[in-house]
């Protein structure tokens, strides 16, 4: 064995760390500590970070350190040197205040570990509803070759013979026993049955919809976003991820190439097309933003809201994602609308989204309709617009009563969502169907962290009479699994002085959804000139150190992705000043 050190190009980034003269120890330094068995002419070959959010903590996500494995043969097959980094995970269902409080510190997070470190390219492996956002804002901002991969979703669970939707079916089987209709000893039941391997959740929530709108943003290898979790194909799909990122590095193929403008309407259509999360919006709005991107709520409007919705999934349908997997998947989705896309967008593969779907068949149209009979037509989601949300607001249309989504009712209105749950069963709450439910103070600052509660529960009285959905009204955002007439993303938040601060129980409100409005009917001088409610203020508790004061003190709103300020717009990947 020779100890030479070998040449290390200059054309990689990570040459700035191994590729100084002989002699000099900062080099010297770099290249020992990780030499660790490694051949002579490891430092000279693209150094790949594996970037995965493995942890026990974020179930979802723990079967990643096994794909991982699948990624690093094919580093190491193509060339590459793999270099396992674990990074910040986000446990959807375990985090509190709410995971979405923490998708900003992690992008932040990942992106300076990518920066720091002597990295030519990296694999992003997340699957779940942050890991997968937090994931593309830090490899947007970071500016290095990056290749996304999904870990997929978890397997079918039964009940009693019947399938269980992850999700979708907590909100409905919880509100069967709230109504007195369930068992609860069923409700346990669907606890030990719901959850039947690795993988997120396995309807088309905020974790499948980021998969799909992450392959047809361009940022993974067509065809695998929606691979389940415990499918050989997937790790598969690893290997030929760890391949293709080496192939990315040689030709540059940066993720500003990749997410233009053009890429991010492929997304809107796609996320239209299979009945998509809301939570997408303010993902790729942050997405947008990272990349200094001209886009926004009116072009999320403007570009899915002629599409219909052809996927037949929970909770916009009836199936669930293995389905969606064997009926041909996303590729299957987008042929059938591929006029829709845009042609000038590329994925990592280099070459053109549109062609990368040419000759994908749908197998089963029971679960991907055919443009001709699709389940709901101009199913985009609706962007709306009001005296009640001059910045924005969204709702899922392809998840509401079709009779809700023009409506005028009397406010309810709740100042925290925890008086919301104090109040909502009280037999004595003066409430009927026609009421509009409305939780403010749970926006991006005002919870803080923007939770998944706007799909709020019915009162109990309601339901014991047989009502199963009500015009409900927050500026929080809801579970993509969930489902119901739900206007979310309020802009500005109450917190933030918007106009939800100021409405009183009893004003009327407006639901226009064809025409995109929402008003609250009172004088424009009288809900100006109104106090805050001080039970609104009363909630409200201004965080005083740590990731939540930053935060809160620079928290954009909703409408524009609910990024913080300083990190929009900036893309670098420069390395810093030598550390020896």
């Amino acid at each position: 064995m020779t100890g030479r050190v070998a040449k290390v190009t200059d054309r990689l980034r990570s040459a700035r760390w191994y590729g100084d003269d002989e002699g000099a120890r900062s080099s010297f330094i770099h290249r020992a500590w990780m030499r660790r068995g490694n051949p002579t002419d490891a430092p000279t070959k693209p150094q790949i970070a594996i970037a995965s959010t493995a942890s026990a903590l974020a179930p979802c996500n723990a079967h990643l350190t096994d794909i991982a494995r699948s990624v690093s043969n094919g580093v190491w097959e193509a060339g590459g040197v793999p270099l396992d980094m674990p990074v910040m995970s986000l446990g959807e269902t375990n985090m509190r205040p709410t995971a979405m409080l923490f998708r900003n510190l992690a992008a932040m997070s990942i992106e300076e570990q990518i920066r720091a470190n002597p990295i030519d390219g990296v694999v992003l492996l997340g699957g779940c509803d942050k890991t997968i956002p937090a994931l593309l804002m830090a490899a947007a901002s970071a500016g290095l070759p990056a290749i996304a991969l999904s870990g997929g979703p978890m397997l079918t669970g039964t009940l009693a013979g019947r399938r269980l939707g992850c999700g979708t079916d907590v909100w409905r089987l919880s509100e069967e026993v709230r109504a007195g209709t369930l068992a609860p000893e069923v409700f346990a039941d669907a606890e030990q049955s719901m959850i039947r391997s690795a993988g997120h959740c396995n309807t088309m929530g905020t974790a499948s919809t980021m998969a799909c709108v992450t392959e047809a943003l361009g940022m993974s290898l067509p065809g695998t976003s929606g691979l389940p979790a415990p499918e050989a194909r997937l790790a598969q799909a690893g290997h030929l991820t760890g391949r293709r990122i080496v192939a990315m590095v040689a030709e540059d193929l940066t993720p500003d190439k990749i997410i233009t403008r053009a890429a991010l309407t492929n997304a809107v259509v796609a996320s239209s097309a299979i009945g998509g999360s809301t939570n997408a919006v303010v993902h790729l709005l942050a997405i947008a933003g990272r990349l200094g991107i001209d886009f926004d709520l009116t072009d999320i409007d403007a570009i899915g809201h002629e599409v219909d919705l052809l996927v037949n999934l929970q909770p916009s349908g009836e199936h669930l994602m293995e389905d969606f997997h064997r009926a041909g998947g996303l590729p299957a989705v987008l042929a059938q609308i591929s006029e829709r896309l845009d042609p000038t967008a590329i994925t990592v593969t280099g070459r053109p989204l549109v062609d990368e779907i040419v000759g994908a068949v749908v197998h089963d149209s029971t679960v991907i309709s055919p443009p001709e009979q699709p389940l709901m037509i101009n199913a985009g989601l609706a962007v709306l617009q009001g005296n009640l949300a001059p910045d924005g607001a969204v709702i899922k249309p392809a998840a509401a009563t079709p009779a809700l989504l023009t409506h005028r009712g009397p406010a309810l209105v709740f100042d925290s969502i925890e008086q919301f749950h104090d109040q909502i069963d009280d037999p004595e709450l003066d409430v009927t169907a026609d009421t509009v439910l409305v939780v403010r103070g749970c926006g991006p600052r005002g919870y803080p962290g923007m939770p998944e509660v706007g799909n709020l529960p019915l009162p109990a009285t309601l339901l014991a009479a047989g009502v199963r959905d009500m015009v409900r009204i927050s500026d929080a955002r809801m579970s993509g699994t969930a489902y119901g007439t739900v206007v979310l993303h309020v802009a500005p938040e109450s917190a933030a002085d918007g106009p939800l601060a100021r409405i009183r129980t009893g004003d009327m409100i407006t639901l226009d959804v064809p025409n995109r409005r929402l008003d609250v009917e009172v004088d424009e001088v009288e809900l100006a000139g109104r106090e805050h409610s001080p039970g609104a203020r009363a909630a409200y508790a201004a965080p005083t150190r740590g990731w939540s004061k930053l935060y809160v003190d620079t928290v954009q709103q909703a409408d524009r992705g609910a990024d913080l300020d300083f990190l929009v717009g900036q893309t670098e990947d420069t390395p810093a000043r030598e550390s020896h």
